[in-house]
C-alpha cells in the first residue's frame, strides 16, 4: 500500500481527494497531524481545470512530492519538541485573476498564511496586489506568497512586494540563457518572434529584440506575433506565417496547451527552422513534434532530469517510482527546492517569531524575513534568495532535443521516446541580473 505524507484538500473534490490521499496520510510516519499539532497549509492556487488544467496538476504532484520528502524526515521543526507536517490544500483559479483572487478569499476565510501559485504572470500580479492590500489592513492574518513559476520580470522589479518570493528564474534570465547559446548559432540569421498576448508573452517578445541587438544583431527579425491565450485551437495559420517568412528559427514563451498545439502544426507542416523555447522540454511539447524536434527544439530551465550528475539520476529515478505513469512525468527541482526553502523559513522563524500567527505557525512576517536569507541545496543544486527583490538565484541550463539513449540523454521524457541533452550551464553568478527593486518594508 502506498502512503502518502503529504495531505490534500481539494475545496470543490473534497470527497475525492481526501479518500485517495488525506486518508492514506494518516498511515504516515507523521499521521495525518503530526507531531504537536495539525498541518502547516499551503493554499496551492492554480488552474486545475480548463485548458491549462494539466500544467496545474503538473505542479500539484511536485508539491506533493516535496511535502512528502520534508514530513518524511519528521515534518517541520518547530522547536520544543513540536514538529508539524505540511499539507497542500487545492483551491482552482481556472487560469483566470478574477478566480485567483475568489480562491484567494477563500484560503483566507480558512486561515492559511502561506499562499502558492505560478502558472501565468497575469494572475501572479493580481495576488500579489490582494496580498498587498490585505496584509497592510489586517496585519494580524498576513499572508506570504509562494511564486514558483509566474516569470514577468516586473514581479520582482517595478511591481517587487515583500510578501511575494519567486522561485524561478525571470524572463530575462532564462532569455539571456538561450541567447548565450544562439549568439553562438552561426546558422541562424534569421527569427520569428512568437508568443501569448499577456504580460509575460509581451515581456518575452521584448527582450527578445533587445537581447538580440546586443548579442546577434546580424540576426533579423522577420515576423513578431502575439496570439490570445488558451484560445487558439490550430496553430496552422501561424506556422503557416511563420514558414512564408523564412525564418531560421523561432522563439517563443507558449507554455502549456499554446506550445504544444504550436509545435504540433509545426510538425504537421514540416517547418525545418530551430525552436528556442522557455519551455519546451515537457507537457506533452516532445511527443507533439517527434523526430522533427531532434537536434532543433531548444529549451531554458533551472535544471533538466538529465543534468550530468549521480544525485541528479537518483533524484529523477525516485520521482519515476513515486509517479510511474509517463503521462505524471513533469519534475521541476525548483519547486523542490521552494518546499525546502519555506521548511528552513518555517523553522527559522519559529525560533525568532514563535507561532502565534493564523494556522498556529509562524506570522507572516518572521516567515517572510527568514526566507529574505533562504540557501538550500537538493540533488546538487543550490537555491539562494536574493533579498532586495526576493527573486531567487541559481544556476540555468540550456538544452536540446534528443532521442533517449543518444550521449546525455539516459532519460526521456513523458513516455515520449525523446529528452534534453544539457549544452550549456550558467552559473548562479552568471545567470544573476540587475534589479529596479525599491521594496516598501514592514
Amino acid at each position: 500500500m502506498k502512503t502518502f505524507t503529504c495531505d490534500v484538500w481539494d475545496r470543490r473534490r473534497a470527497m475525492a481527494a481526501l479518500v485517495s490521499l488525506a486518508a492514506a496520510a494518516a498511515t504516515s510516519p507523521l499521521g495525518a497531524q503530526g507531531r504537536g499539532g495539525a498541518p502547516i497549509r499551503v493554499a496551492l492556487i492554480e488552474g486545475l481545470s480548463g485548458p491549462f488544467g494539466n500544467t496545474g496538476e503538473a505542479v500539484f504532484r511536485n508539491l506533493v512530492w516535496a511535502c512528502e520528502r520534508v514530513n518524511a524526515r519528521g515534518g517541520v521543526d518547530l522547536g520544543g519538541g513540536v514538529r508539524r507536517p505540511l499539507q497542500i490544500v487545492r483551491y482552482d483559479s481556472k487560469s483566470q485573476p478574477q478566480e485567483a483572487l475568489s480562491a484567494l478569499q477563500s484560503a483566507l476565510d480558512d486561515g492559511i498564511s502561506l499562499v502558492a501559485q505560478g502558472n501565468s504572470s497575469a494572475v501572479a500580479a493580481a495576488l500579489i496586489e490582494a496580498i498587498n492590500r490585505h496584509n497592510e489592513r489586517e496585519p494580524q492574518r498576513q499572508v506570504v506568497f509562494l511564486n514558483y513559476a509566474a516569470v514577468d520580470p516586473v514581479l520582482t522589479n517595478e511591481r517587487c512586494s515583500f510578501w511575494h518570493f519567486r522561485f524561478d528564474a525571470h524572463a530575462d534570465m532564462r532569455m539571456a540563457a538561450l541567447m548565450s547559446v544562439l549568439k553562438g548559432d552561426a546558422e541562424v540569421k534569421s527569427v520569428y518572434l512568437i508568443g501569448q498576448d499577456y504580460s509575460f508573452g509581451q515581456a518575452v517578445l521584448r527582450e527578445a529584440k533587445r537581447q538580440l541587438a546586443v548579442q546577434r544583431p546580424d540576426v533579423r527579425i522577420v515576423g513578431e506575433e502575439l496570439h490570445p491565450m488558451a484560445r487558439i485551437k490550430d496553430f496552422i495559420p501561424y506556422v503557416t506565417k511563420i514558414k512564408a517568412s523564412g525564418a531560421q528559427a523561432v522563439i517563443t514563451g507558449n507554455w502549456g496547451n499554446d506550445l504544444t498545439l504550436l509545435v504540433r502544426a509545426a510538425r504537421e507542416l514540416q517547418y525545418e527552422g530551430k525552436f528556442y523555447t522557455f519551455y519546451g522540454n515537457a507537457l506533452g511539447a516532445p511527443a507533439a513534434i517527434g523526430e522533427a524536434g531532434v537536434g532543433k527544439v531548444l529549451a531554458v530551465a533551472d535544471w533538466f532530469p538529465n543534468a550530468p550528475g549521480e544525485a541528479s539520476r537518483q533524484l529523477v529515478e525516485a520521482f519515476r517510482r513515486r509517479f510511474p505513469n509517463p503521462a505524471d512525468d513533469y519534475i521541476h527541482l525548483r519547486m523542490q527546492l521552494m518546499i525546502e526553502a519555506l521548511a528552513q523559513a518555517l523553522q527559522q522563524a519559529a525560533r525568532n517569531g514563535g507561532t502565534g500567527g493564523p494556522d498556529g505557525v509562524p506570522p507572516a512576517l518572521a516567515v517572510a524575513r527568514a526566507l529574505e536569507r533562504a540557501d538550500v541545496t537538493l540533488a546538487g543544486q543550490r537555491l539562494r534568495m536574493r533579498a532586495d527583490d526576493h527573486q531567487a538565484q541559481q544556476p540555468l541550463m540550456v538544452a536540446v532535443m534528443e532521442r533517449q539513449g543518444a550521449p546525455g540523454v539516459p532519460f526521456d521524457v513523458e513516455g515520449s521516446g525523446y529528452g534534453f541533452r544539457v549544452i550549456q550551464r550558467l552559473e548562479a553568478t552568471a545567470a544573476e541580473q540587475p534589479h529596479t527593486c525599491r521594496m516598501a518594508r514592514p
